[in-house]
């Protein structure tokens, strides 16, 4: 089966591990044979793909797993682009055009609009929520 995967949750947040439970997902997919079409983070979702996140030591590093998740299996990531602007997560073209330092989103993801979730909706034979 084709799945896409909504991530709404942030690293943190107060949903008890929301966004974890999506990567363990993801992951038990690409091991039962199934194929991802698409990662699409959105609301404090977009926070799981902040490359200046500082994860404490001796706690689990959720960016760094969904980042090599993401590497590892070619996986289409999208980040909700208003989302992430209002959050401060940034890519390279979008840290110069709001006058910002430097960008932050990681760099196996995209920042894109809600068309790639509706696209990715009409593709897929499932789309699961987490958040």
């Amino acid at each position: 089966m084709l799945f896409s995967l909504v991530i709404n949750s942030g690293p943190h947040s107060l949903h008890g591990g929301t966004s974890y439970n999506a990567l363990q997902y993801a992951q038990a997919l690409v091991r039962n044979q199934h194929k991802i079409h698409r990662l699409f983070f959105y609301g404090d979702g977009v926070y799981n793909l902040n490359a200046q996140a500082i994860t404490p030591q001796g706690e689990f590093d959720l960016a760094a797993a969904w980042s090599t998740f993401i590497n590892e299996n070619n996986i289409d990531s999208v980040v909700c682009i208003a989302a992430a602007a209002r959050r401060g997560v940034l890519d390279e073209s979008e840290s110069k055009r709001h006058n910002k330092a430097a960008p932050n989103l990681l760099g196996n993801s995209e920042l894109s609009g809600l068309g790639q979730l509706i696209e990715a909706a009409a593709t897929s034979d499932r789309v699961i929520t987490f958040g």
